[in-house]
């Protein structure tokens, strides 16, 4: 007489392990459209308060300070070079650095690198030891206006998704130069 084999047990197992690594699936996407989503929402509001510069002094004001809060990041520098010249713009703060620096910087970077540090870049100043997470954005623009670089940096290091995040962060950088030629032949 043959023996009957139940299959019933190992089948139902495997079902169960498959709907639980589908529910862990479903929830990760989840979490992912809605910081997805808030980070949209963030950049979008950050672009609009942007767009209500009057001139550059109230952009480099909005940039500096208005986007840490937008945009719930701790520190935000914007370093341009104009006319041989370069400036830093922090909370506050306009002041001079030297143009090589911002050259060296945005020759080694993609249009918007982000990553994890254990200190921020240089052009940060003071609070680079603060930073563990950054994002440089380069600034697209034409001679002979200003050309520059967006630090943006997080005191703690958060997981960075770079195909989204680096899209909506180049759009950023991307309006930053428009706002930036558009203050520039109006001032």
């Amino acid at each position: 007489m043959g023996k009957v084999i139940s299959f019933e047990e190992r089948a139902v197992a495997t079902l169960r392990d498959r709907l639980g690594a589908a529910e862990s699936a479903k929830e990760d996407l989840i979490a992912f459209a809605q910081g997805h989503s808030g980070a949209t929402a963030a950049i979008h509001s950050a672009v609009l308060a942007l767009m209500e510069a009057e001139d550059a002094k109230d952009l480099f004001r909005v940039v500096t300070e208005d986007w840490t809060r937008i945009l719930g990041i701790d520190h935000v520098v914007l370093t341009l070079v104009a006319d041989g010249k370069g400036f830093r713009v922090a909370t506050g703060h306009v002041g001079t650095v030297e143009p090589r620096i911002v050259d060296r910087s945005i020759e080694r970077l993609d249009p918007v690198t982000m990553r994890s540090v254990d200190c921020g870049h240089p052009l940060f100043g003071y609070a680079a030891r603060h930073v563990r997470s950054e994002a440089l954005i380069l600034l697209p623009t034409e001679a002979p206006l200003p050309y520059g670089m967006l630090l943006l940096g997080q005191e703690n290091e958060i997981g960075l998704d770079n195909r989204h995040g680096a899209q909506l962060l180049g759009f950023l950088g991307a309006s930053v130069g428009a706002m930036l030629r558009r203050c520039l032949k109006n001032g």
